[in-house]
């Protein structure tokens, strides 16, 4: 909640289309998703806040329960939400493809709460465009940052899947099978990068998870990635970072929950050795981040909460919302 209502620093991706499009005031361009730094954080963090809602209200303080739901019963109004909808149908490439991902994925955790209908609209904007896109996209973009088309692949199918479009599901899948299926030696030794927040290994290898059966997915995880869990798998590493209030340094905590977060995932696909240190290690990259989440500097408070809930959330469970 203090991550959304903090307005300023605020960083748009407006793209202006001449001297009458200039004026970026958050509230009036995004009335739904202004604060938390930028769009994408501001979706994924009310997605959040909806998730603990759902999953875990009474963990939550009666009080704390109460602001929550107040908050988004004031972001995820019809009028704001439509606004969002037609921004997103207008500019086909805002927020392409990471806050697309966690678009659908706020309307998935919506479903069946009093903020779904608000939220759906802005699902079906993203869905609009989301075929043609995979149809023209050549070739995948493996970088650890937002571009990378792997993490959002798994997090769209995810939401389509529980949004019931099985037609994105199947064309997510068929992208995922022309362009992953073949890699094999992945150089995991080349990450991380310095403004990592994902694994492009570790994206791409639980996106896979989700489309092979298990028995094909373990042979082509065997060859895509040998080391996993191994004591030579860099990927096992905390990243260490030197200026946690640098924006873009501190994408490496960020990556310590989400490489948490896909070891957890892919530890049930190995042998019992290797599942075990994965886990280990993804403990040890939860514990070594743990108090950047909400006492860090706002370039990491504005976002981590989503990606250690997501940590917390994928231990042993299977993949999806």
């Amino acid at each position: 909640m203090a991550a959304v209502t903090t307005v300023y620093p605020w960083a748009d991706q407006h793209v202006v289309t001449g001297p009458d499009d200039v004026d970026v005031t958050p509230a009036r361009l995004h009335p739904a998703f202004h604060g938390s730094f930028d769009w994408h954080s501001c979706v994924h963090m009310l997605a959040s806040g909806v998730s603990l809602l759902t999953l875990a209200p009474d963990a939550l303080a009666p009080a704390t329960r109460t602001d929550l739901e107040a908050l988004l019963d004031a972001r995820l109004l019809p009028g704001n939400t439509a606004v969002e909808a037609a921004l997103i149908r207008r500019r086909p490439g805002f927020e392409r493809p990471y806050g697309w991902a966690w678009a659908l994925r706020l309307a998935a955790v919506t479903g069946g709460t009093r903020w779904g209908g608000a939220v759906a609209p802005v699902a079906e904007a993203v869905l609009g465009h989301l075929p043609g896109w995979l149809a023209r996209l050549d070739a995948p973009i493996r970088t650890g940052t937002h571009d990378n088309t792997a993490f959002s692949l798994g997090l769209l199918r995810d939401a389509a899947g529980a949004l019931g479009r099985p037609d994105v599901v199947a064309a997510v899948d068929a992208f995922a099978r022309a362009a992953y299926l073949g890699d094999a030696a992945y150089p995991v030794a080349w990450e991380p990068g310095g403004h990592d927040f994902l694994s492009a290994a570790l994206s791409e290898a639980t996106l896979m998870r989700r489309l092979l059966p298990a028995g094909e997915f373990g042979a082509w995880l065997d060859a895509f990635h040998p080391t996993l869990g191994t004591d030579a798998d860099p990927l096992l590493g905390v990243p260490q970072v030197r200026d946690p209030s640098d924006g873009k340094a501190v994408h490496l905590l960020g990556l310590a929950l989400s490489r948490a977060w896909r070891l957890r995932e892919l530890a049930g696909s190995v042998d019992a050795a290797r599942s075990a240190r994965m886990r280990a290690a993804a403990d040890a990259q939860v514990t070594a981040v743990a108090g950047h989440v909400s006492g860090g500097d706002f370039m990491a408070t504005h976002w981590l909460v989503t990606y250690a809930l997501a940590a917390e959330l994928s231990g042993g469970r299977p993949a999806g919302p």
